[in-house]
């Protein structure tokens, strides 16, 4: 089937967003009075569970804290405030390629989404400032974080873009930069184009139509080829 729609994830994807990411955190921690700070090494580790709220959970769970869906709450909330500030700041650029892959999709007609287990709010705010104001009406569909009940590995994601493109899996090529996310959109049957981020490169690809360093030598032409593998 020809390749019909392109799907991005975001965080690592369309843009190295995980030292933001990393230092919003912190600086939520700090506001808070918690005593955590997350080096490199403990973030890199967190993100094997996907999800801000979750790694959040998932650390207080390690450091033997009483569960507090509340705390956890409001903590990450804020966090996605202070994330939000450092991207409107030029915090966070689009990887090498991406704007020019975005911008042929759109010159030959095939259909972008996302699906990302980012928030929405926090997805918005990258694509209006680093690409655009208008960059969220690229998007044919753009599934987020609460959208589902289970996050990458989970396939809930995908599934969704797939529904809401009413697209087949083999009309689509995804486009990930994590083991998680190749493994969501593999189960959901979706070739994989797979970008290695600065916290993922030692992550087994295992299964995706292509691994290459950044976008640039990726258009549409080749997602085409990826998409028959």
């Amino acid at each position: 089937m020809p390749l019909r729609a392109v799907i991005f994830d975001v965080d690592g994807t369309l843009a190295e967003t995980e030292e933001a990411h990393r230092r919003a955190f912190n600086q939520t921690f700090a506001e808070a009075g918690r005593p955590w700070h997350w080096s490199v090494d403990d973030y890199r580790a967190l993100l094997t569970t996907t999800g801000g709220r979750e790694r959040i959970a998932r650390f207080m769970g390690e450091a033997g804290l009483p569960p507090d869906p509340a705390g956890v709450g409001a903590l990450h909330g804020r966090k996605n405030q202070v994330y939000a500030d450092l991207v409107v700041a030029g915090a966070v650029q689009p990887r090498p390629g991406v704007r020019r892959l975005i911008d042929e999709c759109r010159a030959q007609g095939v259909v972008m989404a996302i699906a990302t287990t980012t928030s929405r709010a926090n997805c918005t705010a990258l694509l209006r400032h680093v690409f655009d104001p208008a960059a969220p009406d690229w998007f044919a569909a753009l599934v987020a974080g609460e959208d589902v009940a289970a996050k990458k590995p989970d396939p809930a994601v995908y599934h969704q873009a797939l529904a809401r493109l009413a697209l087949s899996a083999s009309a689509c090529v995804a486009i990930e930069d994590s083991h998680a996310g190749l493994a969501a959109a593999r189960a959901a049957g979706i070739a994989t184009v797979v970008t290695p981020s600065y916290y993922t490169q030692a992550h087994d690809f295992s299964g995706a139509a292509r691994v290459c360093a950044t976008l640039d030598a990726i258009g549409v032409r080749e997602l085409r080829l990826a998409a028959r593998a």
